[in-house]
């Protein structure tokens, strides 16, 4: 077996401040050609169109200093921020990729807010093999990197066939409804919540729903990151309180997002970018949330929605929003047909999801086993 020696990270890359090369404008635009890159999990913030200060001695490894992160790159480009160093291989010694791909299994702990390359993270010791030795482990990665891309790919597009699914399910339920009227006619109450409700945040006391809440693919609430606010008893806004089965509709950024809220909510309000509709027969939020999820939905909602470069939804814009009208039999038959078939869509989704999770434990996997046991 090929001796391995151990090194410093210094002793195997040289850096450079990125100074020379940070964009001046953070106008991008796709139609540009020079990438702007930022070494976190983003990578490509976007395209500029300058012409100076391109950095193109390629390849290298461009180094996020506070929190290590890390990105190899072989393609012109120019950089956001200065918080990072820009990492040459010394390639007498060590493979460009090879020394990137080590540094993806490197346990370090960033949590103190500082700059970690030149004090702590250059100096750690690392085991080398002779470059033959690299390039041969280097490309079994690369091997099996690509296996797993293409699994990884094939699970995304029965993701985005999933999504193609649930939009023909809704099509279906609500494609022969003939009767319908303004919201206007049907609801109580439309309005939207109050601003200025970032000074009452809070760790606890009542939700607040803020548009990332909402999603694109279902009428559920998210709460993987719920917001809560303690609010004086004579706060303007506490009028927005919601109720179960009011329907929530995105009026600002992705318009449209639509999500009901639940029976047990507690006590809850919405921010200024959600518009809330309560239908005078709650009986049929359900089916209302639904229907304004669907394709016959959207286009009826959003075809008045207004603004040049920052569209948005005025409260009138809802009233004036087109829904069925349906007795409570029919609402709640074509509900539980929608929840039937979506209820398959979502068990075939977790398992998707699962298994693109553990594509994501391989591929560290892999690295690991290149690089301790070998491949």
């Amino acid at each position: 077996m090929a001796e391995w020696k151990e090194y410093r990270l210094e002793q195997l890359l040289s850096y450079e401040q990125p100074t020379s090369y940070i964009v001046e404008s953070t106008d991008y635009d796709d139609k540009y050609k020079t990438p702007v890159l930022t070494a976190g999990k983003s990578f490509i913030l976007g395209y500029t169109d300058e012409q100076e200060g391109i950095y193109n001695t390629l390849p290298v490894i461009i180094f996020d200093d506070f929190t290590t992160a890390s990105q190899y790159v072989n393609f012109p480009f120019k950089v956001k921020s200065s918080a990072m160093k820009i990492l040459t291989a010394n390639t007498e010694l060590v493979l460009p990729r090879f020394i990137y791909y080590r540094m993806q299994i490197i346990e370090f702990d960033h949590s103190t807010h500082k700059r970690y390359w030149i004090q702590q993270y250059s100096k750690i010791k690392v085991s080398i093999p002779p470059l033959p030795e690299q390039q041969r482990i280097v490309s079994r990665i690369e091997e099996l990197f690509s296996q797993l891309d293409s699994g990884i790919e094939t699970l995304r597009k029965a993701k985005q066939q999933l999504a193609v699914y649930r939009q023909a399910v809704l099509k279906e339920a609500f494609g022969n409804l003939r009767e319908k009227r303004p919201i206007r006619e049907m609801s109580s109450t439309v309005t939207s919540g109050s601003r200025g409700w970032a000074q009452y945040y809070a760790d606890s006391g009542a939700r607040f729903i803020r548009i990332t809440d909402l999603t694109r693919d279902r009428i559920r609430l998210k709460n993987d990151s719920i917001q809560y606010v303690a609010l004086p008893d004579n706060v303007e806004g506490k009028r927005s309180r919601l109720l179960a089965d009011d329907v929530l509709i995105s009026i600002t950024a992705d318009l449209g997002s639509i999500a009901l809220v639940p029976k047990d909510i507690p006590e809850a309000y919405i921010n200024q970018h959600i518009a809330m509709v309560r239908f005078q027969n709650p009986n049929q939020g359900e089916f209302m949330a639904w229907y304004l999820k669907s394709e016959h939905g959207q286009k009826d909602l959003l075809k008045n929605k207004r603004g040049g470069g920052k569209l948005g939804l005025g409260l009138d814009d809802i009233r004036d929003t087109l829904v069925p009208v349906v007795d409570d039999k029919t609402a709640q038959s074509i509900v539980a047909r929608i929840d039937s078939r979506l209820s398959v869509c979502d068990n075939i989704e977790l398992t998707v999801d699962a298994a693109l999770q553990q594509a994501e434990a391989l591929r560290q996997s892999i690295l690991k086993q290149a690089f301790e046991r070998g491949l």
